[in-house]
C-alpha cells in the first residue's frame, strides 16, 4: 500500500534500496518525454494555425519550414510568388508534425500509468513473496498414475503431480 500513496515507499518497506533509483529514474524519463512531446506538439499546433490564418503578423511556421523560402509556399506574406502546391506541402506537413507530437504525447501519458503500475506490482510481489519457503525440503515430481476403472483396462495415460512441504 506505500506504494500506491508514494512510489519507491513500498520497495523501501521491502527492503530493497537498489530498486529506488530505477523507480524514479523511468518516472523522470517519461516525465520528460510528456514535456517534450508536449511543447513540440504546442509549437505546431501554433504554427499550423498561424499558417492557415490570414494574419501577416502571425508568422511562427516560418523558422520550422527548412530548407525552403517563404516566399514559395506563403500565400500571405508573398501573395505573387507562392506556388499552391508547395503551400499544400507545407500544410500537410505541419498537420503531420501535429499528429506525431501529439501521439507520442498521449502514449508518454500511458507510459507514466503503465510505470506507476509496475512499481506497485513489483513492491506487492516482493511483499508477498518476502516469507516464501524455498528449502531443499519442497520437492515435486511428476508421476504417471493408473487408476483402477471399474469394467475399462487401461484407461488411457494419466499423470499425477505429488509435492512435498
Amino acid at each position: 500500500m506505500l506504494a500506491v500513496a508514494f512510489p519507491g515507499f513500498g520497495q523501501v518497506y521491502n527492503r530493497k534500496y537498489w530498486k529506488i533509483p530505477f523507480v524514479y529514474a523511468g518516472f523522470g524519463g517519461l516525465a520528460y518525454s510528456v514535456g517534450f512531446n508536449s511543447s513540440k506538439y504546442n509549437e505546431m499546433m501554433k504554427a499550423y494555425q498561424d499558417f492557415t490564418d490570414k494574419i501577416p503578423e502571425t508568422d511562427s511556421y516560418i523558422g520550422l519550414v527548412k530548407g525552403a523560402d517563404p516566399s514559395e509556399y506563403d500565400p500571405v506574406l508573398h501573395p505573387d510568388t507562392y506556388k499552391m502546391s508547395s503551400k499544400s506541402w507545407v500544410e500537410d506537413n505541419l498537420l503531420k508534425a501535429v499528429d506525431y507530437y501529439k501521439q507520442y504525447r498521449d502514449l508518454s501519458y500511458i507510459g507514466v500509468a503503465a510505470w506507476y503500475l509496475l512499481t506497485v506490482l513489483d513492491a506487492n510481489v516482493d511483499a508477498s513473496l518476502a516469507n516464501f519457503d524455498v528449502s531443499d525440503q519442497l520437492d515435486l515430481q511428476v508421476a504417471p498414475l493408473n487408476p483402477p476403472v471399474p469394467g475399462v483396462a487401461g484407461a488411457g495415460i494419466n499423470f499425477s503431480l505429488v509435492y512435498n512441504f
